[in-house]
């Protein structure tokens, strides 16, 4: 059974995320995300980075920035700013960049994801060959861990709890 275990150490101005996930299909690559809801549809999100899995489908992730209370995503008004278009035209096979940026007030993102990083390595597993936009090129596989617990409600995820 897929499993993950993560541990948050403050160092001052940032935190050290270590994460370590189990029970994954072997030498496979994932996607790493802290997201605003752990669940489809997941709200705003940021990419972390990614997890590769040895041959006995253990993975490990450090990862350093905020990952508190204060973890946050805004793009302050007046209006959209224009985003740079490094993905385009990306369809069937995955999705293109979204131009402009959108506008929003302050977003929490509490909850933590991990996806395959590609669809055929989530149908080898047994799940559906479904394209996501979770990973570097826009073209994922789908989710395979999340944060969504009885502990950890859709507002109140487990980077709620760091102070």
């Amino acid at each position: 059974m897929p499993h993950g275990r993560v541990k948050i150490e403050s160092v001052g101005p940032v935190e050290i995320m270590d994460v370590k996930v189990e029970g994954l299909p072997p030498n496979t690559d994932f996607d790493f995300f802290v997201i605003q809801i752990p669940h489809a549809p997941f709200g705003l999100a940021w990419y972390q980075g990614d997890i590769e899995t040895n041959r006995h489908g253990v993975g490990h992730g450090r990862f350093i920035g905020r990952f508190n209370i204060e973890t946050f995503i805004v793009s302050q008004p007046p209006g959209n700013v224009p985003s740079p278009i490094v993905f385009d035209n990306m369809p069937p096979n995955g999705f293109p960049d979204g131009t402009p940026g959108p506008e929003t007030e302050p977003i929490h993102t509490y909850h933590l994801g991990l996806w395959f990083n590609s669809p055929q390595d989530a149908q080898k597993a047994g799940g559906p060959n479904t394209v996501t936009r979770f990973n570097g090129e826009h073209n994922a596989g789908v989710q395979v861990l999340n944060t969504q617990t009885a502990d950890f409600p859709d507002d109140f995820g487990p980077l709620r709890h760091v102070k």
